[in-house]
């Protein structure tokens, strides 16, 4: 009797080609599932490394208020929140606004001149959002609100009332509303940036 040679015929061949592309499929899909995931999870990473880096840089500029500044330290008329801060090397103006869904921050080169820092807040009051010394911190920001507390009354004020009683001659004039004794930014997130919600930061400032 004639024995049976050994081997696959073509069909097995054929099912065993298909089934092992079929793996391969499966596996990739699974491999491009988790690439897909930790790309995501990198990408919420960085973005709240850089949301906490620009709160730090918040809190550092409100602290840094200088108190003796011959222009007002602190103002806010709505749409920009300018401050003075001290520096080792001088003093300067510093700039928050919110601008076509930025967050933007400005500062001017610090001085130890009294002239060279008017005309540095002079032209803090014509920014456009394009000058030089201009940070893109954040994305994907509808609108913003800022409040002051003020302990002698115990509660938190629309900061635009202050910066509005104080108009902007105030440079001129030397004077100057009482510096608040905490300051609270309120970030309303688009969403449209894949963000949603609101991020609110209360900065508790010390001064005489």
């Amino acid at each position: 009797m004639r024995s049976r040679r050994g081997g696959f015929t073509l069909i097995e061949v054929l099912i065993s080609l298909f089934i092992m592309a079929l793996m391969a499929a499966m596996s990739w899909q699974g491999v491009d599932m988790v690439m897909r995931t930790r790309d995501t999870a990198q990408h919420r990473l960085d973005d709240l490394l850089r949301m906490q880096s620009v709160l730090a840089q918040w809190e550092i500029d409100l602290r840094s208020i200088d108190l003796n500044a011959p222009v007002p330290n602190l103002s806010f008329d709505g749409a920009h929140l300018r401050l003075i801060r001290h520096q080792p090397d001088g003093i300067q103006v510093v700039v928050w606004s919110v601008q076509k869904g930025e967050l933007l921050r400005w500062s001017a080169p610090p001085t130890t001149q009294a002239n060279t820092l008017q005309e540095h807040w002079f032209r803090s009051q014509q920014l456009r959002g394009n000058e030089p010394g201009t940070l893109h911190a954040l994305s994907g920001i509808a609108s913003w609100q800022l409040q002051y507390f003020y302990g002698i009354s115990n509660a938190w004020s629309n900061a635009q009332s202050t910066g509005e009683a104080e108009g902007t001659d105030g440079a001129a004039s030397g004077t100057r509303p009482a510096l608040p004794d905490g300051v609270r930014l309120i970030l309303l997130l688009s969403p449209t940036s894949g963000r949603s919600g609101s991020i609110t930061r209360d900065i508790r400032l010390i001064h005489p």
